[in-house]
């Protein structure tokens, strides 16, 4: 585990001075008392905290609501359990037996939890300058991708909106399949816009979030024509 620690330091851009607290940070509920619950309520707000300032700074003519929307789309669990795939976080969490065995390192929202705690843990290792720089790290390939002159909008908002500026029929999700247990399941959903022959397939860990991934790659389709 210390191997994979240190990988994993080394991926967030921070060494820690007081190791016990990245140890905490990837503790689940079910390993013991001493576990993540508290950091992951302090990396919520410290979050919070980071990304309306990093997106105060970053689009400056972008309005109060348009932020909001933003900042929410960066900080829901799938976007966060997406910062925790780009770090390979899953391997390094420590829980009980049983929530091991039924998959709980693959779970979006306990990696998602993760990735909170572990912004908490660096606010307390090293002060909110530290933690708001491991934010900007952690978010700056999607930050690159907001777009100012549709900020806020979901993939299939977007989507949709397109289609009506040229007067075409709404698109079609339809299940294509669903892998896993319960527990750790993955949706694939398929967009299709018959008017210009377009069909794609997204996945997630949640219906709505291959929804949107599939109409994410429905609209780049279309506008490559």
């Amino acid at each position: 585990m210390t191997e994979a620690l240190d990988r994993l330091q080394r991926r967030l851009g921070h060494v820690f001075a007081d190791p016990a607290l990245l140890a905490q940070a990837l503790t689940h509920r079910s390993h013991g008392q001493s576990n993540n619950e508290r950091l992951e309520f302090l990396g919520d707000s410290v979050l919070d905290c980071a990304m309306s300032i990093m997106l105060f700074g970053r689009f400056a003519s972008m309005r109060e609501g348009d932020l909001s929307r933003v900042r929410a789309l960066l900080v829901c669990q799938d976007a966060l359990a997406g910062v925790a795939a780009d770090l390979d976080l899953g391997p390094c969490l420590r829980m009980g037996e049983g929530e091991l065995r039924s998959g709980g390192f693959r779970r979006p929202s306990i990696l998602a939890d993760a990735v909170e705690a572990i912004i908490a843990a660096v606010y307390l290792d090293a002060g909110f300058a530290a933690a708001h720089a491991l934010v900007e790290r952690l978010y700056e390939s999607r930050l690159a991708q907001v777009n100012p002159a549709a900020p806020g909008k979901d993939p299939k908002t977007a989507l949709q909106e397109w289609l009506q500026g040229h007067r075409v029929a709404l698109p079609v999700y339809t299940m294509v399949r669903v892998r896993g247990e319960a527990h750790a399941q993955e949706f694939e959903v398929a967009c299709e816009v018959p008017k210009f022959a377009v069909r794609t397939v997204g996945r997630g860990s949640s219906r709505r979030a291959a929804e949107q991934q599939s109409a994410e790659l429905a609209l780049a389709r279309l506008k490559e024509g």
